[in-house]
């Protein structure tokens, strides 16, 4: 399925480049301290879930934490 708007960037391309512009800038950009907050919230849900570990829960904190700032 063809999209509306070509020219428009996707969420995975805009989501490319704001981990980009995380990497160069540092805590100094504005949605390092979110991310970081989301990895730290999902990986605290993972201790204490039997069903993942502290690492997947790091990874889809951080996630959610990143796709919620780039739909915004």
């Amino acid at each position: 399925m063809a999209r509306q708007h070509p020219e428009e960037p996707t969420l995975v391309e805009l989501s490319i480049e704001e981990v980009k512009a995380m990497g160069k800038q540092g805590l100094a950009h504005p949605s390092t301290r979110p991310v970081l907050i989301g990895g730290a919230v999902g990986a605290a849900v993972g201790l204490l879930l039997d069903a993942v570990s502290w690492p997947v829960g790091l990874f889809g904190g951080a996630l959610i934490a990143l796709v919620m700032r780039v739909k915004r």
